[in-house]
């Protein structure tokens, strides 16, 4: 492609340049020629004041004081070729022969007895004529000229084509070797012209397709991976429910994958939108309360276990929907974890957010999606700028929030 525009600018310039220089060579040979006419021509007006004036002094017409132009009394008197192609009622004429000659004419209306006279002027002008010699004198000379101008001409068009095209073509060159997932910078970025703007313009546009492949890719990753546990457990769970009626243990663990794959495909959402959802201004303490809110809604959970050692007003910024999300997940992993008994405590100090639940001595861990629910988690807090760290213990399992606080 890059080729092809150099070939393009290359033939547009070389095409310029040859039709500039036929033009110009041909309003010169025009001038030169219309300026040889106007002299003759004016040699013959000058020719013609002075015969009148003597033809009104002596009544008589008198030959020219010109070697070149002759006095004509009558139509008659003319050369026969000059006949030919000047009609009586003409008042001048340029007349060609085959013979060498090169005629001007010009009629002269005068007044004897009272009654008009024409009588004419006629110039044979090929002794004096310098255009026509002077292209055979110096017409190779000329001509050579002309070729080399035209070869300097067509040099200068490839230079310059060759120099407007490099920067498309090392731009196209960089695009198609780039590869997934690379650095994206072209060299022409720096530009201040319009190819700087387009490796800008191109930079960015790579840059959030790359974004755009990556969230797909981790998108498809994470629903297959994410959802494959709750997916297996309902597939089972119905699957004995074909053989026995299901018991309150088995719709319990109904509801909890049904509950699990909602948060998660929320989750998944939200990550895949994350870009398309910017940072703001948040108010974390009342997404904690609504969060708390829901849990007492939805969990059958002893509120009188929980604990709250938090700020009256705790500012973040981030994105309200992806912070909602998390603080949701935490808290339900917590109960999960801790069963409806467990002893819950949501703490902030030092700009850290810690949600400590208390774990029953002696009660099997309870692991079933939580390995996988920390790296949704890990992605929420990384797409928001923001930090967290999980640490499971024998009596109590911590997570740690940093935030990233409003300035």
């Amino acid at each position: 492609m890059a080729k092809t525009i150099r070939r393009s600018l290359f033939a547009a310039l070389a095409g310029f340049a040859v039709l500039l220089c036929l033009c110009y060579t041909g309003l010169a040979l025009v001038i030169a020629y219309v300026t040889e006419d106007m002299l003759v021509q004016r040699l013959l007006e000058r020719e013609a004041v002075a015969v009148s004036a003597r033809w009104q002094q002596d009544g008589k017409l008198t030959p020219s004081g010109n070697d070149l132009i002759k006095t004509c009394a009558s139509y008659a008197d003319l050369p026969q070729v000059v006949r030919e192609q000047l009609s009586p009622a003409a008042p001048r004429a340029e007349v060609f022969t085959g013979t060498g000659q090169h005629y001007h004419a010009l009629a002269l209306d005068l007044v004897t007895g009272g009654k008009p006279v024409r009588a004419y002027l006629l110039a044979d002008v090929a002794p004096v004529l310098v255009v026509q010699r002077l292209a055979q004198e110096v017409g190779g000379v000329v001509a050579g000229v002309a070729l080399a101008l035209v070869a300097l001409a067509l040099l200068l068009a490839y230079w310059l084509a060759r120099r407007l095209v490099r920067p498309l073509q090392r731009l196209a060159e960089e695009a198609r070797l780039l590869a997934p997932g690379a650095t994206v910078r072209f060299s022409e970025r720096e530009r201040p012209d319009e190819i700087g703007f387009l490796a800008r313009r191109l930079e960015t546009t790579f840059m959030e397709l790359q974004a755009a492949l990556q969230r797909e890719h981790a998108f498809a990753r994470d629903v297959s991976h994410e959802l494959r546990t709750p997916l297996t457990l309902l597939h089972n769970t119905l699957a004995l429910a074909q053989a026995q009626t299901l018991d309150s243990q088995a719709q319990a663990q109904l509801r909890q994958a049904t509950d699990e794959m909602r948060a998660t495909i929320d989750v998944l959402f939200a990550l895949a939108r994350a870009e398309q959802l910017p940072g703001e201004p948040l108010e974390l303490r009342g997404c904690i309360e609504q969060s708390l809110l829901r849990l007492l809604d939805e969990h059958r959970w002893d509120a009188s276990g929980l604990a709250l050692d938090l700020p009256g007003r705790l500012d973040a910024v981030g994105n309200p929907q992806l912070a909602m999300l998390l603080v949701n997940n935490c808290l339900a992993n917590a109960l999960f974890h801790g069963g409806p008994d467990c002893q819950l405590k949501i703490a902030y100090a030092q700009g850290c957010l810690s949600i400590v639940n208390t774990v029953a001595a002696g009660q099997p861990r309870r692991i079933q999606g939580f390995a996988h629910g920390q790296s949704l988690l890990a992605r929420v807090a990384q797409a928001m700028q923001w930090s967290i760290a999980f640490h499971p213990g024998v009596t109590h399992y911590r997570v740690d929030i940093l935030p990233r606080l409003r300035a």
